[in-house]
């Protein structure tokens, strides 16, 4: 059977303008990786649990069997078993603290790769913001911040975030690299990426 990929917009929600990205992934990426490509499009950096939600049902790595018996355990699974079709959504959230939405689309279900990557990203507009920052009400003050720079509290507010954080900036061609060093060098889950799964990158050039 050919091998299918989907193409997908991932949108962080109630954040304006919009921050959001265009990736590649294969139909049966296992939910783990694609949770470790979210993380890498996005330019998240995995601190803290996560959990996808399609539908009903909800899956995490981290679950406590005794409190959360109503979660899966996503590495068991792949994103074609809950998505099949173009127009089809889910949810992935990050940081149950700051407690970031974002919103999934299948745009095509049956892509046709412009690429020799696995996963890749096309397209995409806006950092997220940086970790830790205080949910949506801590970045929307950071932005008024950034854009004020007479603002008694600039320099505290720009020492607690990482150095040259641009809130405007988003760079494919970096993530991509990320992409196939991930692809190329990530360590053995739980299921291969696919069952006809080959690690070849062959062609790429940097």
């Amino acid at each position: 059977m050919k091998k299918r990929y989907y193409l997908l917009k991932i949108t962080l929600l109630d954040v304006k303008p919009e921050i959001w990205r265009e990736f590649v992934v294969p139909s049966d990426i296992t939910l783990d990786r694609l949770h470790d490509v979210i993380q890498i499009i996005m330019g998240w950096h995995d601190f803290h649990i996560h959990e996808f939600i399609f539908g009903k049902n909800r899956f995490s790595e981290f679950i406590d069997m005794e409190e959360q018996e109503d979660i899966l355990f996503s590495p068991e699974f792949r994103l074609n078993e809950f998505i099949k079709r173009k127009g089809s959504k889910f949810t992935y959230l990050y940081d149950f603290g700051d407690l970031w939405k974002h919103s999934v689309v299948v745009k095509d279900s049956n892509y046709k790769r412009e690429s020799d990557l696995e996963v890749y990203c096309i397209d995409g507009e806006r950092a997220c913001p940086p970790e830790d920052i205080g949910g949506l009400d801590g970045y929307n003050r950071l932005i008024e911040t950034i854009n004020n720079p007479a603002s008694e509290d600039f320099e505290k507010i720009m020492n607690l975030i990482e150095k040259g954080y641009d809130s405007e900036s988003y760079d494919v061609k970096i993530v991509n690299w990320l992409l196939m060093k991930y692809y190329l060098w990530s360590r053995d889950r739980f299921l291969d990426w696919s069952e006809d799964f080959e690690r070849d990158y062959e062609g790429f050039e940097e």
